[in-house]
């Protein structure tokens, strides 16, 4: 496989492994890119398999979530017994694909913007389209690149602005009669 730049890798989505100054993309499986990681990422989590997904991402130290149920941005990531268990019973079986819309490149920081479509059962609620709007951005740290961020919304189809505004007040929908 080709070793090219992290600024030509992210803004082709390429298949490089090796990142602008040498680093790697991601530390545990190097002959795959960035393109791959993120859909084999994404099947994973949806599906349930949270170790896989933790062997495809490192999470920084300051990681922040801001989740697509809404609230407060979270901190950290816990990739502890118990909570990749909580997370893995959460995800009980779906499928992914993965849009790459655009990708940015600053410095030492790599930002993606994606559409995951895909479709699951998630937190008990039957198999349905769990589609989200997502940004990811990614530090050079040493020989890795690690995930400081991601925010992911539901709202890949458009909504109205007074559903919009309904949202920001904090207001929910009727409830089907």
């Amino acid at each position: 496989m080709p070793i090219a730049s992290w600024p030509r890798a992210a803004r082709a989505a390429t298949q490089s492994t090796r990142g602008r100054h040498g680093a790697q993309w991601h530390h545990r499986d190097r002959r795959r890119g960035p393109r791959a990681t993120l859909q084999d990422a994404a099947a994973a989590l949806i599906r349930g398999d949270v170790r896989s997904y933790l062997d495809l991402f490192v999470h920084a130290d300051d990681y922040t979530l801001v989740p697509p149920f809404g609230g407060e941005p979270r901190h950290g990531f816990d990739d502890s017994e118990h909570a990749v268990e909580q997370l893995s019973r959460f995800f009980t079986g779906g499928e992914a694909q993965v849009d790459v819309v655009q990708s940015y490149i600053a410095g030492e920081c790599v930002v993606l913007v994606l559409i995951e479509r895909q479709h699951g059962t998630v937190g008990g609620l039957p198999d349905q389209d769990w589609s989200l709007r997502v940004t990811m951005m990614f530090r050079r740290e040493g020989d890795d690149w690690r995930l400081v961020h991601r925010h992911a919304d539901p709202l890949v189809r458009e909504i109205n602005l007074r559903r919009a505004a309904e949202l920001a007040r904090g207001e929910r929908p009727p409830a089907d009669g």
